[in-house]
């Protein structure tokens, strides 16, 4: 798509929010109800532009994607209304008599760029979000997920116009290009070298950002875990669409009492969930293409598998790979994984664990497998995250209820529910002030009694 192109359709979507249609509850939420039906109607082809993009199961795209889509857009619907209501807050006697509220406005045109990994899921929860505050919203789904990125469009084409939710296909250039355009606000997930330079371009128009990133999500088990079930959780988050997940188990921080425990309990899980020879398992997923196939190979230290670790090349599949006596100076502790390559660091202690994470970037997330309690709350308590699990994986994301977004270097700002209407939304603080009564104490000539009056009031 050329640069003219772009302009015009995000002047047609500032022409359109001008308009005020989008200001309604009701056109909110019956935009939130046509995307609903048309998701539903089109599973089958999403799921099969997922499969194919990235090898996953038709249950596991349900599960992590379309379903966690619908269940968003349930909750807006439910939600929206209130969300979108004026709130009374209470006015200082010194302004009497007024009446003071929070009113959410919508910012206007915005633009969600999503990655490839969950291209579907972190397309849609982000704009859903922004339909139920109320702005316009450009798209720009990843070029590495092709398949998905066309239904998507198709998808979207056949429920909006363009000036109210519009899609943009391409790779860089087309990157390069809405980043140049005046947005009023900004959604990005991917890496944090992008995020970077998201940032960057939006500074140049003062636009506020929300980065959702990642980054290296340690997972602490504790000699006091129960080990055979934190096995089962922690396979299930690391090698979810072949580990190639923002909050997946990055590496794990063991104890070295339980070690042997848990290398045997998670070759069994692995082994369990996966099957004997993964590679011909069709329900396990493939890496997105050959670039990050090779870099993830290029991680695996043969001396240092314990399980996993062979290869199809012409798949793209890469075994559920399990490696001990890993240290910082090891090529896979260099960078964010985003492949089924699982790391054993060994510990002495929780305090030598906390001091690790801490020294270390802020991650996006943070698992800690312990059922001693202070274990817990120390751990959640002292070290830095965007958020996580005690004694699971992966779940934190899937709620509405709560924020989901990272901290420092894995992230600024949240969304789901709540805090994504939120996100998308400026709270303008507005004060009522009646005509009936007009107090002199604020306008010269001040006077001593009006002093000891503000004096009385500011306090």
């Amino acid at each position: 798509m050329e640069q003219e192109q772009i302009q015009a359709i995000v002047e047609k979507q500032r022409t359109y929010f001008l308009s005020g249609d989008t200001l309604s509850v009701e056109n909110r939420k019956k935009a939130l109800a046509d995307l609903k039906k048309a998701i539903q109607a089109n599973e089958e082809k999403i799921a099969a532009a997922i499969k194919k993009d990235l090898g996953k199961s038709h249950e596991e795209a349900y599960m992590c994607e379309i379903g966690l889509t619908i269940s968003e857009i349930s909750y807006m619907q439910k939600h929206t209304k209130r969300f979108a209501r004026e709130k009374r807050v209470v006015t200082p006697l010194a302004q009497f008599a007024s009446r003071s509220f929070v009113k959410p406005m919508p910012y206007g045109v915005t633009l969600i760029m999503s990655p490839w990994n969950y291209p579907f899921l972190l397309t849609m929860e982000p704009l859903v979000d922004a339909i139920a505050a109320g702005n316009t919203v450009v798209v720009k789904p990843s070029a590495y997920s092709p398949a998905t990125s066309a239904v998507m469009k198709e998808v979207l084409e056949g429920v909006f116009s363009p000036e109210y939710v519009a899609v943009v296909t391409g790779g860089r250039a087309e990157n390069t290009c809405l980043l140049q355009q005046k947005f009023d606000y900004i959604f990005f997930t991917g890496s944090q070298s992008v995020g970077k330079e998201v940032m960057t371009q939006a500074a140049k128009h003062l636009t506020p950002v929300t980065l959702e990133l990642g980054g290296k999500s340690p997972c602490i088990v504790d000699s006091s875990a129960d080990i055979k079930l934190a096995a089962r959780r922690i396979v299930f988050g690391k090698y979810l669409n072949c580990g190639q997940t923002c909050v997946a188990p990055d590496y794990i921080l063991c104890e070295k009492s339980v070690q042997e425990k848990l290398i045997a309990a998670l070759k069994a899980e692995i082994v369990r969930q996966f099957g004997e020879n993964p590679l011909t398992n069709d329900a396990y997923g493939k890496m997105v293409n050959e670039k990050h196939f090779e870099r993830v190979c290029g991680l695996i230290a043969e001396e240092k598998v314990v399980h996993g670790g062979n290869t199809d090349r012409e798949a793209l599949k890469i075994e559920p790979t399990v490696m001990r006596d890993v240290s910082f100076s090891d090529a896979v502790m260099q960078e964010e994984i985003f492949g089924p390559v699982l790391p054993i660091v060994t510990i002495n202690s929780i305090d030598e664990a906390i001091s690790i994470v801490n020294e270390r970037q802020h991650p996006l997330a943070l698992y800690v497998f312990a059922g001693n309690k202070k274990v817990t709350r120390k751990v959640t308590s002292r070290c830095v995250f965007g958020g996580g699990c005690v004694n699971d994986t992966i779940i934190h994301l899937a709620t509405s209820n709560m924020g989901f977004g990272g901290v420092g270097e894995s992230g600024m700002g949240a969304y789901h529910g709540k805090v994504g209407f939120d996100t998308f939304s400026h709270k303008k603080s507005i004060v009522d002030k009646k005509t009936w009564l007009d107090l002199p104490m604020r306008y010269q000539p001040y006077r001593s009694l009006y002093m000891k009056l503000i004096r009385m009031f500011l306090r």
